[in-house]
């Protein structure tokens, strides 16, 4: 590993030792944040009160069928009506361009409290912060975008049939190749849908007498697959490789529910760079624990996959960690590669049940063959086959476009989570109050950021999430800096700025 990045992994190993930023919300942001909330809370009860009362019916008043249960739950029900509706403009917000480093986003009005929308035919130009593309393969350009306009003359927009039937063309055979080269592994295989690679091809490898050591803030995919395979599911604390070995120890000893059976296998379950926290696994103290007690090791690279590592190869090329000892690499090719779809890599023993028993090689069309003509041509510029050295200018931009915007924010007295290498970048806003806000005065100050909050992230731990690009320029960032830091100063988010 060379000295950059082992600087990386010291300062992760580092961060895991000391107070995790999640845990350093000020008192008062976190008493206000709560009363925040009490409050929206009684104002929605004392709503529904009214209505009940007087029989009067309001934008904020449930849809229900007379006679019939219930669809959701009253809680869910209560949360989207008086507090996610108040400030819904801020999210699935459409757009009129391509997700470049600049984007167009339609403007909305709404007349009757975000229950509705109207188009009034004008869009808002904004420095975009907000979309996956961390190589800049969103954007038509002429280094491959020939090649996939090409496959028209050959194929359709679809195959029109699952990948065991007839949806397998020369150009997905081709795909599956070019990914097990790329990570390094024997055999590949594609899906169309990155959130279904994980939720329906985990129950190929899992099922009864299976144990799962998943981290505690793995994505909802993984979440998904794990308890539709009927696998026993224990959660480790985030990053915590002290937590995780206590826990296969002890499983290990007590074996099975009620038999008390040895397991059948034990896989861990980690992503390569988790979305809402910016923050990288610990890989190889977590493959350590895998050899010592023979595990299995389940890697999502979704958003680490051509993102990270000087050849764009993700954590394991990041942290010097051999892909052999990688046994199922996932990964998705929407924030890297500009296209869709997800993949499984390892021996080609492992990969072929997956290709001949997941749910979407018999019950959905493949992917679009040129979507797969797009991931292929982005491969390729990134391993440099089409004869350049684009691919590692896009990674080593990303890498100093990355570091630049987070000590940015750090200097202006944001509270940042995650690592530097991270093309992720999010920033605490705490105080539900301040999503809308900031939100929208980004907007319109022509910057496009995503916030998230509950149930995304627990209840007072709301944060904006910024996502880098290789296509962003200086001028870009500096823009988009100067704003966050005018907004941050109004809202009162610069946490961590000197009195």
């Amino acid at each position: 590993i060379n000295a950059e990045y082992m600087g990386i992994f010291c300062r992760l190993r580092s961060s895991m030792a000391g107070d995790d930023a999640l845990e350093r919300i000020p008192f008062f942001t976190a008493v206000l944040t709560y009363l925040a909330y009490g409050c929206m809370f009684l104002l929605g009860k004392g709503i529904d009160l009214f209505e009940f009362v007087f029989r009067v019916k309001t934008n904020f008043t449930g849809v229900q069928d007379p006679g019939y249960a219930p669809l959701v739950s009253d809680f869910d029900d209560f949360y989207k009506r008086h507090l996610y509706l108040r400030i819904r403009d801020c999210w699935n917000r459409p757009i009129a361009s391509a997700a470049d480093a600049e984007i167009d986003v339609m403007d909305r009005v709404s007349d009757d409290w975000n229950f509705s929308f109207k188009f009034p035919g004008t869009t808002t130009h904004c420095v975009n912060l907000a979309s996956y593309n961390y190589l800049g393969f969103g954007k038509n350009t002429p280094e491959h975008m020939q090649k996939v306009t090409d496959t028209y003359d050959t194929c359709f927009a679809s195959t029109c049939s699952p990948l065991l039937q007839w949806g397998t063309t020369d150009l997905h055979v081709k795909l599956e190749q070019t990914v097990a080269e790329f990570v390094g592994k024997e055999d590949a295989v594609c899906f169309p849908m990155g959130f279904g690679t994980n939720s329906l091809c985990l129950p190929v490898f899992c099922g009864k007498g299976t144990l799962i050591l998943s981290d505690a803030l793995n994505h909802a995919s993984i979440v998904t697959g794990a308890r539709a395979s009927g696998a026993h599911i224990e959660p480790f604390a985030h990053n915590d490789v002290a937590d995780l070995e206590r826990r296969v120890e002890k499983w290990i000893v007590r074996g099975q529910p009620k038999t008390r059976r040895p397991w059948k296998k034990i896989v861990i379950i980690v992503e390569g760079i988790y979305s809402m926290e910016g923050e990288m696994c610990p890989l190889p103290a977590i493959v350590a624990v895998k050899k010592k007690y023979k595990c299995y090791l389940y890697l999502d690279e979704a958003h680490s996959i051509g993102a990270v590592g000087a050849d764009g190869r993700g954590v394991c090329s990041l942290f010097g960690v051999n892909t052999a000892d990688v046994d199922i690499m996932m990964g998705t090719f929407t924030k890297s590669f500009g296209a869709i779809g997800g993949y499984i890599a390892g021996s080609r023993s492992l990969v072929e049940p997956v290709r001949q028993l997941a749910a979407q090689s018999v019950l959905e069309p493949s992917m679009s063959p040129s979507c797969c003509q797009q991931i292929i041509s982005a491969l390729e510029i990134i391993m440099g086959k089409d004869g350049t050295t684009l691919g590692r200018a896009k990674i080593g931009q990303l890498a100093e476009n990355s570091r630049f915007f987070r000590e940015q924010l750090v200097k202006m007295g944001c509270e940042v989570l995650g690592q530097d290498a991270s093309p992720v970048v999010p920033v605490m806003l705490y105080n539900p109050s301040k999503m809308p806000a900031f939100s929208r005065m980004c907007l319109e100050r022509g910057v496009a950021v995503v916030v998230v909050g509950y149930p995304a992230t627990p209840v007072i731990l709301s944060r904006v999430r910024f996502c880098l690009s290789a296509a962003h320029t200086r001028e870009h960032l500096e823009y988009a800096l100067k704003v966050i830091e005018d907004v941050a100063r109004q809202i009162g988010i610069l946490y961590n700025c000197p009195a």
